[in-house]
């Protein structure tokens, strides 16, 4: 995924949706932050952990080994580098997130051959109490779609009721699937249809309370109120352009965290959607999907000609990449 077009892109727009830096009022990370280890490079998720606040679980989507890290938002730097044994060898892991009693789920849910693997994986571990390099056995779970074989790289599990769903990515949209009730470790866990997502997606976050779920693409996000999963949309969310490929909620609820891939990547705090904040873009046309599919708000000042031809940049390399992911 090292693609020239896509790193230039998002280094020009991530300067364009700069926000000046001011003391965190909340939680460190909450003001962004910038991930500093050079293992790090091709970041495809986060995730904040309940259990050690300050502290985001990121992942590489592809690497040389099943690994997870934790990094602290108020540096940077990572504080901890965790291998999951237990598991096959990962083949795209593309989502992490942190379930009740603080358990890591993985979404090993990437497809570079545009959805025709036979299955996918998940994993699940719990969260290390203490930080520090080790190794923690997960439990690998197999998944499959009740429509057939698709590429995803978004997994979101609610944090009042476990449950896991998977957003699927479509150019032109895709769907909100639905996991069993409890995954089994033991058989094929079939995750079904439930609702419509007007997004590109790339990654995808809970709200703290379960309330609200945040989907983000490159060049756009929209949040939705979650209504007991039959998900209502409300708005838009402003994402840095270019490669973004994770976001997660401040353990507070109070910012939405979105990280770009990359060395030195940048992860950029916004108000969190729903607290009246700058995360607040009402929908167009009463909620309507725009063409894009990819909820952007190309009416505020922030877009100028330098963030078109940056963006016009991302999505030239990510059409090069989808097209060479299907070789």
């Amino acid at each position: 995924m090292r693609r020239s077009f896509a790193l230039l892109a998002s280094a020009l727009l991530v300067g364009a949706f700069a926000v000046p830096a001011s003391a965190a009022d909340g939680v460190a990370g909450s003001d962004g932050f910038t991930i500093k280890d050079p293992r790090i490079t091709e970041s495809s998720g986060l995730a904040a952990s309940r259990l050690h606040p300050g502290v985001y679980w990121t992942h590489n989507d592809q690497d040389n080994g099943p690994y997870l890290y934790a990094v602290d938002g108020s540096t940077g730097e990572t504080v901890a580098r965790v291998a999951l044994s237990g598991v096959g060898t990962p083949r795209d892991v593309e989502a992490i997130s942190v379930g009740p009693g603080n358990r890591i789920f993985v979404g090993d849910i990437g497809d570079n051959l545009g959805g025709t693997w036979p299955h996918v994986w998940i994993y699940e571990l719990p969260e290390p109490k203490e930080l520090k390099d080790q190794t923690v056995e997960a439990t690998q779970y197999v998944v499959k779609y009740a429509d057939g074989a698709r590429d995803a790289e978004s997994m979101v599990v609610h944090p009042k009721t476990g449950r896991v769903y998977i957003i699927d990515k479509k150019e032109d949209g895709g769907h909100l699937y639905e996991g069993p009730e409890e995954l089994s470790a033991s058989g094929t866990n079939v995750f079904r249809r439930a609702a419509p997502v007007e997004l590109w997606a790339t990654d995808a976050a809970f709200s703290p309370d379960g309330e609200r779920l945040a989907v983000r693409g490159y060049m756009g996000g929209i949040w939705y109120d979650w209504n007991g999963g039959k998900i209502q949309r409300k708005g838009r969310i402003s994402v840095p352009l270019g490669q973004g490929e994770s976001a997660t909620y401040t353990t507070d609820g109070e910012k939405l965290l979105l990280g770009m891939e990359g060395e030195s990547s940048p992860v950029k705090a916004e108000d969190a959607p729903g607290s009246g904040g700058a995360g607040d873009a009402p929908s167009a046309s009463g909620g309507a999907s725009p063409a894009s599919g990819d909820g952007s708000d190309w009416g505020t000042p922030k877009v100028g000609v330098a963030v078109l031809v940056a963006a016009c940049a991302a999505v030239f390399a990510l059409r090069l990449r989808r097209r060479s992911r299907g070789r």
